[in-house]
This record gives C-alpha cells, structure tokens and sequence, in this order.
C-alpha cells in the first residue's frame, strides 16, 4: 500500500481586498482541514498528539486540530497582492521572508493629512495642491531613493515599553519618548503614472477628528510640510509643538514577527464603508490618460475607463508610484512625507505588494477566489506549488553541503 505523501512548505496568495491578513489565514484553515490534500498531514498530527503526555496535552495552546498555518508578513486589510503562506513545517521558514526585500505600487493622493496616513484614516488637516505637479513630484522622490531615515506612523505594530503604537494612539494616550526616525532603503522608486485633479477616482475622506482627537493627534503625527519644500507653496501648516524631556529609546518590532509595513487601524468604521472607487483589488494603470492603449497586468475590471477631456471625477492630484524596498518600509509614511516634501499633505489611497521573495503576482502566487472553489480546482495548484517550494528548498541545501565539502 503506498503511503501519501505528506504536503507542505510554502506558497503565495494574491490577499483581496477590505480582509486582513488573519481573516485569509482562517478562511484557508478552514478550506485545508475538510481537504483531501492535507488529510495525510492531519492523520500524522493526530497521531502524534496521541503519544503526548497528559501535561504536553494541557500546555497546548490549540487544542482543536488543525492544519497549522502562519504567513511570512501582513498586509494592511486595504492592501492586495503576495501574502506568503506557510503550510506544516514550511511556517518555520516565514521570518527568513520578513527580512527579504518586497515590490509595491501604491497610490498617493495630495492635499490631505490623516491619524493613520490613509485613506481609512479622519481628517486632520488639508492643504493647497494647485503648484503640485508631474515635475515637482519627480523632484521630491528623489530625497526618497537609496537609504534613509523614516519615521513610522503612530498606527502601526511597533511597541513602545511593551505596547503597540497604535494602542497609544486609539486610546489617545501620549506616548512614553518619541517615535524614533528608522534606517530604511529603496531600491527603486519610481513614478508609474501622474493623475492631475479630476482625472481619477481617489476621494479625500470625509470624517474629520473630533476637537479633542485632533488635540491628541496633533502631539503625535507631524504635519508640517519639510523645512526644505516650504518655499513651493504658500501653505506653511503649523507643526505641533515636540515632546520635551522624553528620553529617546529605540522602538521594536511587535513580537508576533509582524513587520513594519503592517498596520492596525483605529476603531474607525470608515474600513466597512469605503467604497470601491478607492479600494479596488489592484492598481490600474490607465495608460488612456497619456492617450495610449490599455496594457493586460493588474487591472482592476472595475476601474471606470477615464475620458481625459470629458471628466465626470473631482478631487485633488494623485500620483502612482512602484518601489522595492527593504524590511521596515511604511509605504504610508512615504506618502505622506512625499506631501510634505512638495508643500501639501499626502495620504495613501492605495496599495499592492506585487513580489516578495520569490513570488510574483501573476507568475507563481494563486488567487483567493480560486481556494473558494472545489478542491479539484485549487488542490492541484496548491499542491505543485508546495513541491516546487520543496525542491527549492533541497537544492539549496545540497549546494549548502557540496560548498561545505569543498571548503573542507
């Protein structure tokens, strides 16, 4: 009788929007147990579970059996693309993806700050966008390439004396020291499309902080455009006064391996409402604008076709931009020191991780709704894509012992 082959290792999923990252892991868990593909791994755990001591038994943690999953970095709900899944002893090797560098392109639209640099944020503060344009934010991006200091954002998973930032934040608690400024890298930044006012479908939100909110946020967020972009506009928003006397002392990741482009947003309804003309599943490229033909790639069916010379949009400009970037890069503080950087405000109105590692949306990452199917649909890619990764895998360490050998 043969026996069946015990699958896992570690595949990639194309995460849809308004879901969260722990939200697709369930959905998978749940699709993986009732599976013919993973019943030979459940058969082994239960097996092992067996010959645990009663103490092993209490000190579990999750008593139900499952297929084990972990993903290798979150994406923030309103963010699509490569969310990498480990599978059984594949969740072993997820911190070797959180320090790998990854691929966006994300969607910034100028004239508006928020608490959470979003567009699921509230409206702190807005600012003149008519003297940006395609030239000045060409300019601006490039105190942006290569290596250097950025500050998170209050809403994020970092913790601070045991708490995360965005705990201080919801709670409108200020917070122990200052957010230290962290070393990051680009290692390309580029500018994909320019969308001048009215000629896209990003929309600043509309709730704005409460008097006393405001107040807290004020302490926490910086607002004022840079020393340096001053001159560009006559806007010259008012920074809020600094924290005196804190100690200065370095933040740390949240010890879930959470990375720093990862997010918690506040308690704000705004995520169950935002509608699709901003929160589409990827982000459309519209050569039309520049009057050229639609090109295949990540294309939203659902984005509007827009008539440069006909436009039925308001709002204020928004640029698109593709990056990779090492680990710890916010994609939302780079939007909105982008807007401080041209004499205005930016918030992020979109985003999608287009590669990690070795996967690539398009190529070898497979899609959400495929695994909401029958398993004769998804159980075959899963399954390839689980082996592929093995054999990866065995190659690597075979070159690992034949350079020890030789070493040797």
């Amino acid at each position: 009788m043969t026996t069946p082959k015990i699958v896992e290792g570690v595949f990639a999923v194309n995460k849809p929007k308004s879901i969260s990252s722990a939200q697709v892991l369930r959905d998978i868990q749940r699709t993986f147990n009732h599976s013919r593909l993973f019943a030979p791994w459940l058969d082994i755990e239960r097996a092992r579970r067996a010959q645990e001591s009663n103490n092993q038994r209490k000190r579990r943690k999750h008593k139900h059996l499952q297929v084990k999953l972990g993903h290798g970095g979150t994406l923030d709900p309103m963010a699509t693309g490569v969310l990498i899944v480990g599978v059984g002893k594949g969740t072993k090797y997820l911190q070797n993806f959180l320090a790998c560098t990854k691929t966006y392109e994300a969607s910034v639209l100028f004239g508006a700050a928020t608490d959470s640099y979003d567009v699921l944020g509230k409206v702190l503060n807005k600012a003149p966008v008519d003297h940006i344009s395609r030239e000045s934010v060409e300019q601006a991006l490039d105190k942006f390439r290569g290596s250097f200091d950025q500050m998170p954002p209050i809403y994020s998973a970092l913790r601070m004396d045991g708490k995360h930032l965005y705990e201080y934040a919801r709670e409108g608690e200020d917070l122990p020291r200052e957010i230290e400024a962290r070393p990051v890298k680009t290692e390309s930044l580029e500018l994909r499309e320019w969308l001048p006012a009215g000629y896209h479908e990003y929309t600043i939100p509309e709730e704005g902080v409460e008097h006393d909110e405001k107040a807290v946020a004020e302490r926490l967020l910086q607002l004022g455009p840079s020393s340096e972009s001053k001159d560009k506009s006559t806007h010259d928003p008012k920074s809020p006064t600094p924290r005196q006397g804190a100690k200065r002392g370095r933040e740390r990741e949240d010890e879930d391996g959470d990375e720093a482009i990862d997010t918690i947003h506040h308690l704000s309804k705004r995520a169950e409402t935002v509608t699709a003309a901003f929160m589409s599943g990827a982000l459309p490229d519209r050569p039309e604008l520049h009057g050229e033909a639609p090109t295949p790639g990540l294309q939203s069916a659902a984005s509007p076709q827009v008539n440069v010379e006909n436009s039925q949009f308001s709002g204020p400009p928004a640029a698109k931009l593709s990056m990779t970037v090492t680990s710890g890069f916010y994609v939302r503080s780079l939007c909105h020191d982008l807007g401080k950087e041209v004499g205005s405000f930016g918030i992020m109105s979109e985003l999608v991780r287009t590669k990690q590692a070795g996967f690539e949306l398009g190529r070898n990452v497979i899609e959400y709704e495929d695994l909401c199917k029958d398993e004769d649909s998804w159980g075959p890619q899963v399954a390839q894509m689980l082996f592929d990764w093995q054999s990866k895998l065995e190659e690597k360490v075979v070159r690992l012992s034949e350079t020890s050998e030789d070493r040797a």
